[in-house]
């Protein structure tokens, strides 16, 4: 407990020690400010973020696969983060994972003692099937959740990679991993509230996290979302209008690509560039590793 007591996540903000006798305008003007400082806390952590990244994009290009593990606010970012990766990449399911202490009923209702429980983070990671050519990152503000320090053993107990992303440093699970992401947010407004400060810094480094891996992956063309899996309207509508700035055609056919192509954006994308059909555009994806740009002669 005494260890818990020392975190800069636990300690309370000077600036707000009337919080209880400020207006509502007070207080989320307070609470402006002090987002304010988060973006300078990740600037500062950017080179273990893009170490992150290559060792993530080195897993994934060789068939490895990538598992957030957290408890709480950290667990449920990152099972946001992972949701968004296949209709924003295009990616299998399988690919990037998301564990959460307690399972899926904690998502929405805490889980008693969940985070305290250091087996069941090996035991989840485990029944997922982890295995050395994947990639582990432990997410926990506090930077000593036993849950996820029992993931990060496990996975390198087995020989795959490990990312700790904390917000306290030095941090407990840094020590257990191969990069270690420490993004120091300090004291929180309302004391210990790490879903504030701490959790807006974990949620934008896992935005960059996510997306440079896939960009490095090849699942964007220029700064466009290339991959993107059209399965509603306004996405369908997306998919066409990317193909219209790409390709520099009308909407109409952008429209008749997609449908040739079997709703697949980049693949639409190297017909409209090339003219050739949709199976030699797919085969000319291949044979460019999946990276639109190399498949239609760009640099």
């Amino acid at each position: 407990m005494d260890s818990i007591a020392k975190l800069a996540t636990e300690q309370t903000n000077d600036r707000s020690a009337t919080l209880d006798q400020m207006s509502a305008l007070e207080i989320v003007t307070l609470m402006n400010e002090e987002d304010r400082t988060v973006a300078d806390a990740v600037q500062r952590a950017l080179p273990a973020v893009s170490e992150a990244v290559e060792r993530i994009v080195s897993s994934l290009s060789q068939g490895g696969r990538l598992f957030y593990v957290g408890a709480g606010t950290s667990g449920r970012l990152g099972v946001l983060d992972a949701s968004e990766c296949p209709p924003t990449f295009g990616t299998e399911p399988e690919m990037v994972q998301a564990l959460h202490a307690g399972g899926e009923a904690a998502l929405v209702n805490a889980v008693e003692g969940a985070e305290d429980d250091f087996a069941a983070g090996a035991a989840d990671l485990k029944a997922a099937g982890l295995q050395a050519g994947d990639v582990v990152v432990g997410i926990a503000a506090s930077g000593r959740t036993p849950y996820v320090a029992g993931a990060l053993t496990y996975a390198r107990e087995l020989g795959a990679a490990t990312v700790a992303m904390s917000c306290n440093a030095p941090a407990e699970i840094s020590r257990l991993a191969d990069t270690a992401i420490e993004v120091v947010t300090g004291p929180e407004v309302l004391m210990g509230s790490t879903r504030l400060k701490a959790g807006t810094a974990q949620k934008m480094v896992l935005n960059m996290i996510s997306t440079a891996t896939m960009v490095r992956l090849g699942k964007a063309y220029r700064n466009l979302m290339i991959d993107v899996k059209p399965t509603n309207v306004k996405l369908v509508d997306r998919a066409c209008r990317i193909l219209v700035q790409a390709a520099n055609v009308e909407y109409e056919a952008a429209s008749a690509a997609l449908t040739l192509s079997g709703n697949r954006v980049k693949v639409a994308l190297v017909m409209l560039k090339t003219g050739l059909s949709a199976e030699e555009a797919a085969q000319r994806l291949d044979e460019a590793d999946g990276f639109a740009g190399r498949a239609v002669g760009e640099a």
